[in-house]
């Protein structure tokens, strides 16, 4: 098995999106908030690591997401309305439902990169990466918050009686669409180029 190796392209473009991660969470081109929840594009970056630099760089650029997100629960690099409450329920449980979807997410992203692309090929891959990787990203966030929060008071009031199903899709509704969709084309295109480049085909 031919695993990817970290040489000095890899670690400079790990740099590369690390800053540009960064810079993005930072500032509002990362994030347009609707409400409790934001449409985030930073799983851009993420996605666009899993595939030039396989699942392990799809993880850290995705554990790095992670803290960023987690930040913001107290007020660094912006403010999460939603991740202010949960913080304030439990910080430990915040940080865990913060971090470890989006770093899931970024290490998935990367496998799915791999198998599609040995049924197709690279462009195909990208495209279905990008989309993937949205989706993942609600899906663990979603789920997380569920697991980790849904007996709370806030939760609950949120939730209003809804079944976990009909709240999710409510919830997240547009915004996950908007994810996927900008996600999908950026890092379909964007990750062919860096692939091309990295593997010499």
């Amino acid at each position: 098995m031919k695993h990817k190796k970290f040489g000095t392209r890899e670690i400079v473009l790990t740099a590369m999106l690390c800053a540009i991660l960064l810079l993005m969470s930072f500032t509002p081109l990362g994030y347009l908030n609707i409400g409790p929840l934001a449409i985030s594009f930073n799983m851009i970056p993420v996605a666009i690591a899993a595939i030039a630099l396989g699942p392990v760089g799809g993880m850290i650029l995705g554990g790095l997401f992670g803290i960023t997100s987690f930040l913001q629960c107290v007020g660094i690099g912006g403010t999460s309305a939603m991740g202010v409450v949960l913080f304030g329920i439990d910080p430990v449980l915040a940080f865990v439902q913060r971090f470890f979807p989006r770093l899931l997410a970024g290490l998935l992203a990367g496998y799915v990169y791999k198998g599609v692309k040995r049924l197709s090929n690279a462009t195909t891959a990208g495209f279905a990466t990008g989309f993937s990787a949205a989706l993942l990203n609600t899906v663990l966030f979603m789920s997380a918050l569920i697991l980790l929060f849904g007996r709370t008071e806030y939760m609950q009031n949120l939730m209003d009686g809804k079944n976990v199903f009909l709240f999710v899709c409510t919830f997240v509704g547009i915004n996950a669409v908007v994810e996927m969709i900008a996600t999908s084309l950026i890092v379909g295109v964007v990750g062919r180029v860096l692939s091309k480049f990295l593997n010499g085909r």
